[in-house]
């Protein structure tokens, strides 16, 4: 098997690690699948609070890994079982977890890393970080649904930038255009990374992993029958039921009584 997908804790932080050795930890077929089981042992396990995912060795993620790739993107219904099965199946567990994640890119964010890293919701980056997509170079385009997320996040004329012209943006850059939170020296990246994730640990989970699920609905098509209700409709029905939550009445206690909340 090609490549890793590592998964640590440390109390109410977990880390997610990329790692294929020797590729610049390029997913593989199994990395993607691997990565979809995580996720979704992330969002079961009510003690993790915080997610930090990384690459190893000083990388984020290179893309995909293309010495697998003559063994199934020459034929139609194998590349689209990859893309929306084995890929899509991945990035949808990060999407649909519930849990904070903080992205912590060094190196190369290519294509898959970028993919991945657009799945966070905070991304801090080595100043020598270098970010693309450059696959026009290998004959074939971003998957549908993999485009339009990094359009969604990244901005829709960045996802142009890097796409039709196969432009790599450096760290500055891509804070400078909003995708990225802060940009550090490279050796400051993980422990930068580690203290966003314990500041978002320390507070309250439930408001969390609602806050989630509201950023979530306000990026979900509405139905093209036009019947169904809009996706923010449907979270405002079960929005208020942490009205008598043990976590809703420590806050409001702790605040009042000039101490920290304990949750």
């Amino acid at each position: 098997m090609s490549g890793e997908i590592h998964l640590e804790q440390d109390g109410a932080v977990a880390r997610v690690t990329l790692a294929n050795a020797g590729k610049l930890n390029a997913m593989s077929r199994a990395m993607w699948r691997r990565l979809r089981a995580v996720f979704m042992a992330i969002q079961a396990d009510a003690g993790v609070r915080c997610v930090i995912v990384h690459g190893q060795g000083g990388t984020f993620c290179s893309g995909g890994d293309i010495a697998e790739y003559t063994a199934f993107r020459f034929e139609v219904a194998s590349l689209r079982a990859f893309h929306e099965q084995d890929v899509w199946g991945g990035l949808q567990a990060m999407l649909d977890c519930d849990v904070p994640m903080v992205a912590a890119i060094e190196g190369h964010c290519m294509g898959a890393g970028m993919e991945i890293a657009s799945c966070c919701d905070i991304r801090v980056a080595a100043d020598g970080a270098r970010f693309g997509a450059p696959i026009a170079k290998l004959g074939f385009p971003m998957a549908p649904r993999e485009a339009a997320l990094v359009a969604r996040v990244a901005g829709e004329a960045t996802a142009r930038e890097l796409l039709l012209e196969a432009a790599v943006l450096d760290a500055a850059e891509m804070k400078a255009r909003g995708f990225l939170h802060r940009v550090l020296p490279a050796a400051d990246v993980l422990g930068h990374a580690r203290e966003r994730a314990q500041r978002m640990a320390a507070l309250a989970p439930r408001a969390a992993r609602q806050n989630k699920q509201t950023f979530r609905a306000l990026n979900q098509p509405l139905a093209r029958d036009g019947r169904a209700q809009p996706a923010i409709e449907r979270i405002v029905i079960d929005a208020y039921d942490y009205a008598d939550s043990a976590e809703h009445r420590e806050g409001i206690a702790a605040f009042l009584a000039k101490r920290p909340a304990r949750f």
